[in-house]
């Protein structure tokens, strides 16, 4: 059943800056929002270098060589609500695992592999085309 959410303005500018991310990983998305019982953010997409240099000093990120880059990577980040109806982000595990549900049942239905960064056990928030398929 469809989950009612709808994106943020800017998680849609951050699916479209500096190209935009690969339609495919827009498509996975797009669902992935569809299907989670948890709203969520998308808080980064298509990154320049000098922005990735920035994410590497500031130790939000440990690779020069990020499939952000290409557009072949987003971050994303829960939206559940607090205090009644009051919104907030978070990045706790149980939500942000809900979210990353979404993604991998949204890459199966659309036939589109991803990795998830919470598989990795130190990036929750990172979802990618899968390297093998989808090639920078």
């Amino acid at each position: 059943m469809p989950s009612g959410f709808k994106w943020s303005k800017r998680s849609l500018t951050e699916m479209t800056n500096h190209g935009g991310i690969h339609k495919d990983l827009r498509k996975v998305t797009d669902l992935a929002l569809q299907l989670s019982p948890i709203d969520f953010i998308i808080t980064d997409g298509r990154r320049t270098l000098a922005e990735q240099r920035k994410h590497v000093a500031n130790g939000a990120s440990k690779t020069l060589k990020s499939r952000h880059l290409t557009g072949h990577a987003v971050d994303f980040v829960a939206y559940v609500k607090v205090d009644g109806n009051k919104k907030k982000v978070s990045y706790k595990e149980q939500y942000m695992r809900q979210v990353a549900d979404a993604f991998s049942a949204a890459a199966k239905q659309l036939g589109i592999p991803i990795t998830r960064g919470i598989d990795w056990g130190w990036d929750s928030p990172h979802i990618e085309l899968s390297k093998k398929a989808y090639p920078a």
